[in-house]
């Protein structure tokens, strides 16, 4: 059983990520972490497998930990949780080391790949060889492409996922595209009058295939949001 730490500040974010982790029984919660501080004494002493790690926390953020662990000799692996999607913060984030990435809000579904993906690398490093094949999948997650094929396209008519329907898709960027400036989730949800969960499902998906943007907006006094714009 894979020996997981959780480091948020939030109590409620936090039950929430050690809800998420246990549902799967590869995975137990062994710590639970209110601060950067806090993660490094225990880590530097404690052997752990996985660390759920927040970006934006008080005194020390997520890349500061990261960057101490590491200094520490410290290699476990780290999944980021964090409301931030910029370039630089991501890319920093994967020089460290970082095997995942996840942006808030994000669905369970999310959560779950992250950690299959987790055990299938760990799963191979514990094997005495592995193939390219195999050595592609963990490296690009399956989007290599063998020699002499084109990568798939992505038609207009191509099935949507399960449970995504035509009719509510072409909603959900009707309203997109009558408001240019973007929409989070709730707003959506609200002009279209579909659940926040199920405009979430839909804007996810228009990210993944390219025809919608997202982008972090700080100037809410709060939590930061997602806001959602549909590409031209």
């Amino acid at each position: 059983m894979y020996q997981v730490v959780i480091v948020e500040d939030d109590p409620m974010v936090a039950m929430l990520n050690r809800r998420y982790t246990e549902k799967d029984p590869r995975f137990r919660v062994c710590r639970e972490c209110p601060d950067g501080r806090a993660a490094l004494e225990y880590l530097r002493a404690h052997p752990a497998d996985l660390v759920i790690l927040d970006m934006y926390m008080p005194q020390m953020d997520g890349l500061d930990v990261l960057r101490q662990l590491r200094a520490a000799g410290v290699s476990t692996d780290v999944i980021m949780i964090t409301a931030a999607s910029d370039t630089a913060t991501v890319e920093a984030a994967m020089r460290l080391g970082v095997v995942d990435y996840l942006v808030k809000p994000f669905e369970y579904e999310r959560f779950r790949q992250a950690l299959d993906a987790f055990d299938r690398r760990r799963q191979a490093i514990r094997s005495e060889s592995v193939n390219q094949q195999q050595l592609d999948e963990l490296l690009h997650r399956g989007t290599t492409v063998p020699a002499g094929e084109k990568p798939e396209e992505k038609p207009e008519g191509k099935p949507l996922p399960k449970g995504l329907q035509p009719k509510t898709l072409e909603a959900v960027c009707a309203c997109l595209q009558a408001n240019p400036q973007g929409l989070t989730c709730e707003q959506l949800a609200m002009q279209t009058g579909f659940s926040a969960v199920t405009a979430r499902h839909y804007v996810h998906y228009l990210e993944e295939c390219g025809r919608a943007d997202s982008r972090v907006d700080y100037s809410t006094g709060g939590r930061p949001s997602v806001i959602y714009t549909l590409r031209g």
